[in-house]
């Protein structure tokens, strides 16, 4: 579903109906969170979340973390939910067999750049990666899940949208309320700057935990390929929007944009009608490296794709809190 407009404006009509329901949300999350015994794996558990529903740039963050530990030792990977997939796991993703509708769209990409898991169960999943081998545990998302300890929480925050109107579902995109999110983490993640950066500053700071600001990056090459190209670009993330500005940064021209709910499911008459769009006006169809895994694999190549990477201003304050692992077993050693 997208995600409702009302969310990312000022507290109105509909926020304040919806206001008993966000409060037995709240009460029910709480809940959850105080009686939860979470399950202790062994190894370092670093969780990439978020405090809204939609997306914030997790994924890349994930991936960046993953080669990050891997670099320092531990064989590391990433552990994933597999929302919209199809199989329960615990199960490592191998991209040569699986497809988006049987891991998700997110699981299949970060198997491309390094170990991925899914299990919808966190703590069996946990269990039989240690028992694989894997000696730090990348939790993409997971945040508000309590059955997995984490040693290492890390909140992803978009500078653009921030907390939107600072409600909780349904009256507004936040899974819980901001200081009780914050007060589970170790260090923000401030992702680009814009509208909700002041706020995301100060909640931080309310918290007593550092923010680490980073911003996306496209793919130099790709960029360089589409840079005056005329576009029909879509998307079906957390926030269309941003991807097609990100074309306008490089010097694209989104002649046309199309926005689908996130993780949306394309269908082949999806595909082939867009496809066909773009041709009779002599535009370039483009899309994120995350819609890819979800589009036809035979009809893959005909659109082009601009992916992404994760770039942190100070790159030593995240290796700080790395360091702070070294007490966590890695690798059967203490």
């Amino acid at each position: 579903m997208k995600a409702p407009r009302f969310w990312y404006r000022p507290p109105g009509v509909a926020s304040a109906l919806l206001s008993p329901a966000a409060a037995l949300w709240t009460a029910i999350a709480t809940r959850r969170q105080v009686r939860a015994t979470p399950y202790r794996c062994g190894v370092p558990v670093i969780c990439v979340g978020n405090l809204v529903a939609g997306g914030a740039g997790k994924t890349p963050v994930v991936r960046e973390l993953v080669r990050r530990m891997a670099a320092r030792g531990p064989a590391a990977a990433s552990l994933s939910r597999g929302h919209g997939g199809r199989l329960p796991g615990p199960l490592p993703v191998d991209p040569q067999h699986h497809i988006a509708a049987d891991v998700g769209d997110e699981p299949l990409l970060l198997s491309r750049h390094g170990p991925a898991w899914i299990g919808r169960d966190r703590a069996d999943a946990a269990r039989a990666m240690t028992l694989a081998g894997i000696g730090a545990i990348i939790l993409d998302d997971g945040f508000q899940n309590p059955g997995l300890h984490k040693d290492l929480s890390l909140v992803v925050v978009d500078g653009g949208s921030g907390f939107g109107n600072g409600r909780v579902i349904p009256a507004g995109p936040l899974r819980e309320p901001v200081a009780a999110g914050l007060a589970r983490a170790q260090a923000l993640v401030l992702m680009g700057d814009g509208a909700g950066a002041a706020d995301a500053h100060a909640a931080a700071h309310g918290a007593g935990i550092p923010v680490l600001t980073a911003s996306l990056r496209p793919d130099p090459v790709a960029a360089r390929t589409l840079q005056g190209k005329r576009l029909l670009a879509f998307a079906g993330i957390g926030r269309p929007a941003k991807f097609f500005d990100t074309l306008r940064q490089i010097g694209a021209e989104p002649v046309e944009t199309l926005s689908f709910a996130d993780h949306h499911p394309y269908s082949r008459g999806e595909i082939t009608e867009l496809l066909a769009r773009a041709t009779a006006r002599g535009l370039l169809p483009v899309t994120t490296e995350k819609d890819a895994m979800r589009l036809p694999v035979d009809l893959r190549e005909a659109i082009t794709i601009l992916p992404v990477t994760v770039a942190f201003d100070e790159p030593a304050a995240l290796d700080r809190l790395l360091d702070g692992l070294g007490g966590v077993r890695m690798n059967g050693q203490s």
